[in-house]
């Protein structure tokens, strides 16, 4: 009765766990995982590769003033990119929100020119941001003008509850309102309308970078076939590649050039975006919250298989093992398929049911105990407790040896006792006799009184019964004559017949 309703409880509970999604900072977690594994053993290859120009270290130096002042740099930048003619450009720098021309006269139509020449070749996209309170942080308007309509995109991403950024969905608005995003934008510049999903963080190798001031040098080298080696045809990103500016905590590393989980730079991030959202494939979507449940119902199936400590643990192994193989086949194939739901469920169900049956076994062990260990022998208990001695249906011939014994005189001895006596005296004297017959193999059949009757051959069975019950009746009077030697000399002397 208790195994008949704890399999349906398992089943309901095994798809409410797929179903409510409990388990999903452990699917998460896991997803990290697999994410690492895909790009170090398989990687899916990046169908439109991305180019990040960096701002490192080593431009900062080399273009002393504040970022805010680089006005005639990034013009430069953007007119460099002209001669190469990339797919698109995305700028993840916020331009300034006001005029510098009343301090540096000139700088604004510099940068000016920069996006008008860059706006008539290629599609370009600048970043948005907001301020604390959630407003979108304003860019000079004339930049914006001459950037042209759908040329900003905000730089805004999901972070999840735990800090790692998993997800893209442009629904970052009040009320979940859509927002274009700067690698949504870049997408829909080259025709692709951005999706929702898991980003696919397998897709690609890591990242490496170009430094901007390579790209000032190469510009005024005149170097436009370096230029278009790098650029020609491709998705540019700008944006900095610093190790303490906008860092983001990823699956997994994204830049070639660190080492560690520190975090990965934000433009590294949003090129990552760029690369799902123009594969074929897009993003990876996760398999609907039915069908976890319903994996998660099946997996109650477990409860029916029950086996030894070693093989559950074979079988545990292998189960998580086959769950984790799909799982992770699926995703390198654009599917999420969580499965922490189903394993939960898939061990609960095995090791429940082996739980349940060895504490039955248990409790039948200890009353077989508690029936026989006073008729066998400590090696047949263990045999019968072993379920290694069995009775065969119809009955069973076999050859043995009954030996049988009582004490001589002891109705006329137990007249002047007390019964408190009689039963002291029956026990002293079947503990010895009966350690006696199970040291020979025998089994005690029954006592009557003061008789004992005892088989040899049965339910064990013995190479000469006769030998061994002989042996037995010659220790058996042997000891009754040790116990007439130590007793008191009034004490009347026992005698048995066997």
């Amino acid at each position: 009765m208790r195994r008949a309703l704890l399999f349906p409880v398992i089943v309901v509970c095994g798809a409410l766990l797929g179903m409510v999604q409990t388990t999903e900072p452990i699917d998460l977690r896991l997803l990290d995982w697999q994410f690492g594994v895909l790009r170090s053993w398989h990687p899916r290859p990046a169908l439109q590769e991305v180019v990040v120009v960096g701002i490192d270290d080593a431009t900062v130096k080399a273009l002393p003033e504040p970022v805010t002042l680089w006005h005639r740099h990034l013009a430069r930048f953007l007119q460099a990119l002209v001669i190469a003619r990339p797919a698109a450009v995305a700028v993840d720098i916020v331009l300034p929100d006001r005029s510098y021309d009343t301090v540096l006269p000139g700088y604004d139509a510099a940068l000016l020119r920069g996006i008008v020449e860059a706006r008539r070749t290629y599609p370009l996209v600048l970043a948005l941001t907001v301020d604390p309170s959630g407003a979108t942080r304003p860019i000079h308007r004339p930049f914006l003008v001459a950037a042209g309509e759908g040329a900003t995109g905000y730089a805004l991403i999901n972070v999840a509850d735990d800090g790692v950024v998993r997800h893209f969905d442009e629904r970052l608005g009040e009320g979940g309102a859509r927002v274009a995003t700067l690698a949504g934008q870049v997408a829909r510049r080259l025709g692709v309308a951005p999706g929702s999903g898991i980003i696919d963080f397998a897709r690609g190798d890591k990242f490496s970078y170009v430094p901007l001031q390579q790209v000032l040098a190469w510009a005024d080298a005149r170097d436009d076939a370096a230029l278009v080696r790098a650029f020609g045809g491709r998705p540019v990103l700008l944006g900095f590649v610093l190790p303490y500016e906008d860092r983001q905590r990823l699956p997994v590393p994204l830049a070639a050039w660190e080492e560690g989980e520190s975090g990965s730079p934000g433009v590294l991030l949003h090129a990552q975006i760029l690369r799902g959202l123009l594969a074929d494939g897009g993003l990876i979507s996760r398999v609907s919250p039915f069908v976890v449940a319903a994996m998660g119902a099946v997996a109650a199936l477990l409860w029916f298989v029950t086996t030894g400590a070693v093989y559950f643990m074979l079988i545990s192994a292998a189960f998580v093992g086959l769950l984790l193989a799909v799982s992770t086949l699926l995703l390198a194939y654009g599917l999420h398929l969580p499965v922490v739901a189903a394993a939960a469920t898939g061990l609960v169900a095995l090791g429940g049911r082996n739980g349940l049956e060895a504490s039955l076994k248990l409790r039948e062990r200890r009353r077989l105990r508690g029936v026989f260990s006073g008729y066998v022998s400590p090696a047949v208990m263990q045999q019968i407790i072993a379920g290694q001695l069995r009775a065969e249906l119809g009955g069973e011939r076999k050859f043995v040896c009954v030996l049988f014994s009582d004490i001589r005189g002891y109705t006329t001895r137990s007249e002047g006792m007390s019964p408190e006596a009689i039963v002291g005296y029956l026990n002293r004297y079947f503990e010895d006799v009966v350690g006696l017959i199970h040291g020979h193999g025998g089994t005690v059949t029954c006592f009557m009184g003061d008789g004992i009757m005892a088989v040899f051959g049965a339910p064990n069975a013995l190479d000469n019964p006769c030998a061994a019950a002989f042996a037995a009746a010659r220790d058996m009077l042997a000891r009754v004559a040790q116990f007439n030697a130590q007793a008191a000399a009034d004490a009347q002397p026992v005698e048995i017949g066997v």
